[in-house]
């Protein structure tokens, strides 16, 4: 005798459908499961046998066979336990098999029938509405996940008998509604604020402009200087996230378990702070089932990394494919899988290993050869990546002591918002967002210089020994500081400022 129930399986952040095969026929008494399960659906056997007995209703003492349609994907995670069971519960009579095909199921089965929540409920909401299915049947505390999604029909349960009695009509479950406008609008207030720091008005300024065109930073300077304070402030002055990046959020943290019921929606822009300890498959994603790194975690984000020069060499290496591409490939034997990690990269450093070379205070205790060799730490390549190469100095004591206050990160805002809508309006017929992501043809395009700008910036190319890369990122800058300014034309001025957020090329003159 057959059954059949639909479920769906998530690789990387994608979803797609499963159709789930059940089989009970004479012979000794066994389960046995097919089409690439993995370890976490292999043992679904124990709990789903255990669930259906516990809940009151016969388990088939026979031959059981499951499939796992289409047998090429490896299926993996606890999502399919509940649509094993009602497969197998359909085979019993106790749930209509024409009812049972109209709806797609997910959930993980404790051994007394509760129905537990699962990961990737949301891609999975996000990949059902291609399907020609009635809703979702998931978890209770899924379903406002599941529910963001206008188009889905998201259907809470607690119980496996809750499900029984649902398909038989004798319960009625009725499908989660929820607003996204409203979940929208409680991003909740900023409990940082720019107005909290004191000074350094020249790092405040470049990090408004990284905001504007989403720069990456790297700012130097001695322990104290405020270079995390200032970090931890950049999320404030960015753009609020439009409903498409909160899904595209959402679905990273829900594949990786890390959403709460009280929280279906990520509404504000994630700023992930790895410690330096991290490995690259905790930085950059993997494992033998791949799952996102932090630099996913970061997508449509900030990505702090904190004493730069501390992380493995190998592992800030891995972000040169993320900071160019805006997405992590991972690549095994049996799969290849994308996330996205379109991040703004903000690190900080010091200048050497005691973090006092250059102060005019306190004396550094490192040698030329101590200090090289900490600087070396960062490969040419990645620190070309980085944007804003900046010094943050320690701010003088007459200068702490002074109660002024700079400008709220909301007076920021606005300026950061402005300049956001003129490279929206400018590449609204490109698939690319705000400068930072402009390739060389965008460059000419977008980028015009006059001679007099042409002939300053080349002399800066030739004193500085620019790269091609580090020359591209000036003008980027440049462009970025015009559109904070609301000009179309890119004058000597934008070109020099951008050239001073160029501190590490500055110092080979």
């Amino acid at each position: 005798m057959l059954a059949y129930s639909k479920s769906g399986v998530v690789v990387g952040i994608q979803a797609f459908p499963v159709e789930i095969e059940v089989d009970v026929s004479s012979g000794l008494p066994g389960f046995n499961m097919v089409g690439l399960p993995e370890g976490a659906v292999r043992e679904s056997r124990e709990r789903v046998k255990a669930a259906i007995k516990n809940s009151g209703f016969p388990f088939p003492t026979r031959k059981i066979t499951v499939n796992l349609a289409p047998a090429d994907i490896k299926k993996e995670g606890t999502g399919l336990d509940l649509p094993i069971a009602a497969a197998l519960l359909c085979i019993a009579g106790i749930i209509p098999q024409d009812r049972l095909r109209t709806f797609c199921l997910a959930g993980e089965l404790s051994l007394d029938g509760t129905i537990k929540p699962a990961r990737g409920v949301l891609p999975l909401s996000l990949a059902s509405r291609n399907w020609a299915i009635e809703g979702l049947i998931i978890p209770r505390e899924n379903a406002s996940e599941a529910a963001v999604v206008p188009e889905t029909n998201a259907f809470p349960a607690g119980h496996l008998s809750d499900i029984a009695d649902f398909f038989n009509g004798t319960r009625e479950i009725r499908p989660l509604r929820v607003n996204p406008a409203e979940l929208m609008e409680k991003t909740g207030g900023d409990d940082v604020d720019f107005r909290d720091v004191i000074g350094q008005e020249h790092a405040k300024r470049a990090l408004e402009v990284a905001a504007a065109g989403s720069h990456n930073v790297l700012m130097t300077g001695p322990p104290g200087s405020g270079k995390t304070m200032l970090a931890r402030r950049l999320p404030s002055i960015l753009p609020p996230l439009t409903f498409e990046e909160a899904l595209e959020t959402t679905a990273i943290y829900s594949v990786s378990g890390l959403l709460s019921p009280e929280t279906p929606l990520v509404v504000r822009r994630p700023f992930c702070t790895p410690h330096h300890t991290i490995s690259d498959a905790g930085l950059i994603g993997g494992g033998t089932i791949p799952r996102p790194g932090q630099v996913s975690l970061a997508h449509n984000g900030v990505l702090f990394l904190d004493e730069l020069p501390e992380f493995r060499k190998n592992v800030l290496e891995g972000l040169r494919q993320p900071l160019e591409d805006g997405s992590v490939t991972i690549s095994r034997a049996a799969l290849t899988v994308s996330f996205p990690a379109n991040f703004t990269l903000v690190a900080a450093q010091n200048p050497c290993s005691c973090g006092h070379a250059g102060d005019p205070v306190r004396p550094c205790s490192c040698t030329p050869a101590q200090i090289q060799r900490y600087r070396s730490r960062i490969s040419g390549p990645l620190l070309d990546r980085m944007d804003i190469q900046m010094d943050v100095p320690a701010v003088p004591f007459n200068e702490l002591s002074d109660a002024r206050r700079g400008e709220s990160s909301a007076v920021i805002a606005e300026r950061v918002a402005a300049a956001r809508k003129i490279q929206s309006e400018r590449f609204r017929k490109s698939s690319i967002h705000c400068n930072a992501q402009m390739s060389a043809p965008d460059i000419e395009k977008y980028c015009q210089l006059d001679k007099e700008s042409r002939t300053f910036l080349q002399q800066v190319a030739e004193k500085l020994a620019l790269s091609a890369r580090a020359f591209h990122r000036i003008i980027k800058i440049s462009r970025t500081i015009a559109d904070l300014e609301g000009t179309e034309d890119i004058a000597i001025s934008h070109l020099a400022e951008a050239v001073q957020y160029r501190s590490l090329d500055r110092e080979h003159i």
